[in-house]
């Protein structure tokens, strides 16, 4: 066998917690010496984790691993579409080998057997940093606390490939966040497929951190979480009762006051068809009292215009609960069937692509009128922002109401240099639909 160190080139394609799987891996396959390479040519073997959720992602896919396949020769697949391994072979059959989501092992396994590890692998020499191989920037991180879902949403198929709810003890995550805060990440992203269900599948047991015991929940999570100095950010949030008790802790500065929560709709009779609570004259009596309580708060969301059965008079309902919920980010979706979800055997009535388009088209351009306003009730204000990258033109940042790479950015203007981890205070000067414009204090 080669004396070379072994060589792996690594694709991650799909949402932040398959971002997380892919850093798991590589973190495991460092641990054990390989290299990662960023080039087809350079690398031993391909890893391509793919996303399954929707058909033009299982597209994306596909293309990808077909290009790894013709510049690499070598390509194992794993991730959210793996758990259809006849829908890649059919398309692939020279693929090595194919695994489903969170199948850690598996995927080192099949690296191993197309280019082994070094026997003389010392891993002392080969140190991995604390907090793991991640492939965001160093500042933030995303932070997974639970796997899978409870939640039988018809147009979903999130639970056949990852399965039912599984949380990670809290003690566990929160080793995990402060070893990332430790290394230099100042924004945690705590994200799972349902955030607000955390601990449930433990019944809230009570864990250790620090020798203190904290219950494994969302709210005793995000206490404990406040307390390591970084920004605290949580999406992927289901409107449960329980959401109610996190919101003074982003009044008192504790955790960010953002809230990523999929509504997917508010027409009471698509969301019975979709499987989602109906709960939506509640909804907006509830995000009337979150903003009393922290004025502060921004609320992202998203939605899907076109679901089978959808009428007109369901559109205009959504549009006209827009106009009253006054959310600060969207996005929006036209329907997509996706093999294996329910909602195909509903017998409702499809939607024209022609009409979602159309329906889409609109709900944008109405959701950006909202968008707008509300940015430019900021100009004039000062707010704290984290900067994520400089270059010819200046700082480009983000603030509390910002997620990376789904929201808007700040563009500051400062005398003094600044870099990618740097906070800092800025006057907003100017806005438009999703981006505001600001010079540093």
């Amino acid at each position: 066998m080669s004396s070379s160190t072994p060589k792996v080139g690594f694709v991650s394609l799909g949402c932040p917690k398959a971002t997380v799987d892919s850093e798991r891996i590589l973190t495991q396959l460092r641990m054990e010496g390989y290299q990662i390479v960023p080039s087809y040519e350079d690398a031993d073997v391909v890893v391509v984790n793919t996303c399954g959720f929707i058909d033009s992602a299982k597209a994306e896919s596909l293309d990808a691993i077909g290009e790894a396949l013709a510049e690499n020769g070598k390509v194992i697949v794993t991730g959210c579409m793996g758990v259809s391994e006849d829908s890649i072979r059919d398309v692939h059959p020279s693929v090595l080998a194919v695994t489903g989501p969170q199948q850690y092992e598996q995927v080192v396994n099949a690296v191993h057997e197309v280019v082994p590890p070094k026997v003389d692998h010392d891993p002392f020499v080969d140190l991995v940093p604390p907090q793991g191989i991640k492939l965001t920037p160093r500042h933030y991180a995303y932070l997974k606390i639970s796997e899978g879902c409870n939640h039988s949403c018809s147009f979903c198929i999130i639970p056949s490939m990852r399965g039912k709810l599984v949380s990670r003890p809290v003690g566990e995550v929160l080793s995990e966040a402060e070893r990332l805060v430790k290394a230099g990440v100042k924004e945690l992203l705590v994200i799972s497929q349902d955030t607000s269900a955390y601990g449930v599948d433990l019944k809230y047991k009570l864990d250790f951190w620090n020798g203190q015991p904290v219950k494994t929940r969302m709210l005793e999570l995000c206490e404990e979480l406040s307390k390591l100095g970084a920004w605290v950010r949580l999406h992927y949030v289901y409107p449960y009762p329980n959401v109610d008790d996190v919101i003074p802790l982003m009044a008192a500065g504790k955790i960010l006051p953002y809230l990523d929560i999929p509504f997917q709709h508010a027409s009471p009779k698509v969301l019975k068809a979709m499987k989602r609570p109906a709960f939506e004259d509640q909804t907006l009596a509830r995000i009337k009292k979150w903003r009393e309580i922290c004025p502060e708060l921004t609320i992202r969301s998203t939605f899907i215009v076109g679901f089978p059965g959808e009428t007109e008079e369901d559109f205009q309902y959504l549009l006209d609960w827009l106009t009253e919920a006054q959310l600060d980010r969207v996005g929006c979706f036209q329907y997509s069937p996706v093999d294996g979800a329910p909602a195909n055997d509903l017998g409702l009535e499809p939607v024209p692509d022609e009409v979602k388009q159309e329906r889409w088209e609109r709900f944008m351009a109405h959701q950006q009128e909202i968008s707008a306003a509300r940015l430019q009730l900021k100009i004039g204000k000062e707010i704290e922002v984290l900067i994520d990258e400089v270059d010819d033109e200046g700082a480009i940042g983000r603030s509390a109401a910002d997620a990376p790479e789904i929201d808007g950015n700040v563009y500051v203007d400062s005398e003094t240099p600044l870099k990618p981890g740097d906070k800092l205070w800025v006057r907003v000067t100017d806005a438009d639909e999703y981006d505001l414009w600001a010079e540093a204090l």
